[in-house]
């Protein structure tokens, strides 16, 4: 079992990609998101909104959207949003959760499902956002964080948030799982040399709630990066 994404107590987490323990990712998804009729608070990333705000709008990519948080506060900044989740669960519900702020919100969005292992959104981005893409099983996230660089539009911001360790919460780590550094997440990326400026490298603390409803400190990354005009 490698390390799921856990929901915080300020909104953090949208949704997650890649495959469960047994069955097909899209079955796990489904199912997780099945298991209540709200997995996330639905606020948006507080990381996002601290690095995202005051950019100019444009087009924006979500990467594991989830129930939508994220997306749907992008589209209320006047960004139009491409949103993709591997769940149809939490696709349906994102859309439900659109159409409930009304239509100027919901038709900045489009809702694509996509297992990003496999398939990945077309087209290029002023903003590409990949919240805690971490999941059980198999997921090829430095694979699927270079296809999220290469859609950045000259210009563009690339933010990638996960998470530096396991919750203090966990009674057995688990040594098979590797959560990168900024350093690591940033040299995995191979940007090319000269054509990006890197904003951001850095560790965080935040506040989450532990299943016992206790407060409990975790660590976090976040890594900012600017495609450079030609």
């Amino acid at each position: 079992m490698t390390h799921t994404r856990t929901s915080a107590d300020d909104g953090t987490d949208n949704g997650t990609d890649g495959n469960g323990a047994d069955g097909t990712n899209e079955e796990f998804w489904d199912a997780r998101y099945g298991e209540s009729d709200r997995i996330w608070s639905g606020d948006p990333n507080a990381v996002l909104v601290r690095e995202i705000t005051g950019l100019t709008p444009g087009r924006a990519l979500d990467l594991g959207s989830g129930e939508g948080g994220d997306a749907i506060w992008l589209a209320g900044q006047g960004w139009r949003v491409t949103a993709c989740d591997i769940s149809g669960v939490a696709l349906a519900r994102a859309r439900r959760h659109a159409a409930e702020k009304g239509a100027e919100i919901a038709d900045r969005i489009d809702w694509q499902r996509h297992d990003l292992g496999t398939s990945f959104p077309t087209g290029t981005y002023d903003l590409v956002s990949a919240q805690f893409l971490h999941s059980p099983g198999d997921l090829p996230r430095e694979e699927i964080l270079r296809s999220a660089a290469a859609a950045v539009a000259p210009g563009g911001v690339l933010l990638i948030v996960g998470h530096a360790g396991l919750p203090p919460w966990e009674p057995n780590p688990h040594p098979e799982v590797h959560l990168p550094t900024p350093d690591e997440v940033v040299a995995s990326l191979g940007l090319s040399d000269g054509g990006w400026d890197v904003l951001l490298r850095a560790e965080h603390e935040r506040v989450q709630t532990a299943p016992d409803g206790s407060p409990a400190t975790r660590t976090d990354n976040a890594v900012k990066a600017r495609r450079r005009v030609a």
